[in-house]
């Protein structure tokens, strides 16, 4: 029994032994691939340049991956992003270089609307950027594993001025029969204030209330002219200033303390409220859109909920949800009966390059596009708003949608 167990034994140790041994073999067999592929920027970190948003203010080199035989062919793809996005498809900015090109440049302007309408990075907050570029090959008898590298770049914002206010008023011989009028905050966004009136021909004044004094915003370059629909950039004044009002008739003005800007819309550039057409049972529809309902698996695919939505004083096409509802839905155009829930207009998840449905989930803060229709595609393509989601900003006029927690 002894000479058995002894046996036993050293055949186990035999057999790690032969494991240990072929193991190591094979590793020595493999062929080590040399990677070449180099990355560099031209700066870690960067300020973006108000003075000259049209210059490449960021470039990012590299040097070309590892030669293979003549049957493979190496393209070069490239992606920018914001730290934290994971280069999502519907934040990276991707390019396909062209054969030959080893540098990739981004400007100013460029890294300074994207970080304040694609990637939703916070007014004045400073930001890091990845930059990521894969070689891959094609072709050829063998598979080549791509090589990839990334880097990251600081970046400083085009410092933008914020007023700060108490109150914000209209006034001046253009407001008649009333006094100075309040403005109101936006719902949608608290440095922006908004207000729809009738006003006579005469001079409208922006009259602005902080820490006791009162200041007049005017316009930056002086124009007093109306410049109808158009954002004029504004300064801050001790003295009134104003803007000539020519034509009576209802008036829209937004003054957002945010970008410094003003922008009043006369009767003939008046906002309205979107309408969209759609074929329900009893025919075509025309629908003008003031509220929207949510439909799927939000409801439990049940009777479309009523969504209750303010509507924007800055944009009758700004609609916002604060219901707190989260989960996977459309936002459907509903005035019928139930059985229009299945065939109205609906706002939803874009669809793909061929026309096809398909679904998306949103990201807290940012911001995200839409597409809408009654086609079957359309109903069939939803949005899944994330758990903590308590404020739900819908723009029917830029078609986006940005989901936070206030």
């Amino acid at each position: 029994m002894k000479r058995v167990n002894y046996l036993y034994k050293t055949w186990a140790l035999f057999f790690v032994a032969f494991c240990i041994l072929s193991c190591s073999y094979e590793i020595e067999d493999i062929e080590k691939v040399e990677e070449r592929l180099e990355l560099e920027a031209s700066s870690a970190d960067i300020t973006l340049d108000e003075e000259h948003l049209a210059d490449n203010i960021l470039t990012f080199t590299w040097v070309e991956a590892r030669p293979q035989s003549d049957d493979h062919l190496v393209s070069y793809t490239t992606k920018l992003d914001v730290v934290g996005n994971n280069f999502g498809s519907s934040t990276a900015i991707m390019n396909y270089e062209d054969e030959g090109v080893y540098s990739r440049s981004f400007t100013s302007e460029q890294l300074q609307n994207w970080a304040n309408e694609k990637w939703g990075v916070p007014t004045n907050r400073s930001f890091t950027v990845e930059f990521r570029i894969t070689a891959q090959w094609g072709g050829g008898a063998t598979f080549e594993a791509p090589e990839v590298r990334t880097v990251r770049v600081n970046v400083q914002p085009i410092r933008t001025v914020v007023f700060d206010a108490d109150k914000v008023f209209l006034d001046g011989t253009a407001v008649t029969g009333m006094s100075r009028v309040e403005m109101s905050k936006t719902v949608e966004n608290e440095n922006q204030y908004a207000y729809l009136l009738d006003l006579e021909a005469g001079e409208l004044q922006i009259p602005v209330e902080f820490d006791g004094a009162t200041n007049y915003i005017s316009p930056a370059d002086g124009n007093d002219n109306l410049q109808d629909g158009v954002p004029v950039s504004v300064k801050m004044r001790e003295t009134p200033a104003s803007w000539k009002i020519e034509t009576p008739g209802q008036y829209r003005v937004v003054v957002n303390m945010q970008k410094a800007t003003v922008t009043i819309y006369s009767p003939a550039q008046a906002l309205i409220p979107k309408s969209v057409v759609w074929n329900s049972g009893n025919g075509e529809i025309t629908t003008e859109v003031t509220d929207l309902w949510m439909h799927g698996a939000i409801n439990g695919w049940g009777t479309p909920i009523k969504m209750d939505c303010t509507v924007s004083l800055a944009d009758p096409q700004v609609l916002v949800y604060t219901g707190g509802r989260t989960g996977k839905a459309k936002f459907i155009v509903y005035g019928g009966s139930d059985n229009d829930k299945n065939l109205a207009y609906a706002f939803c998840s874009p669809l793909t390059s061929a026309g096809l449905r398909q679904d998306i989930t949103l990201t807290l803060g940012k911001l995200a596009d839409i597409s809408g229709g009654s086609s079957g595609e359309h109903r069939n393509s939803y949005i899944t708003i994330p758990a903590g989601t308590n404020f739900l900003v819908l723009d029917l006029r830029n078609m986006t949608i940005i989901a936070e927690k206030r």
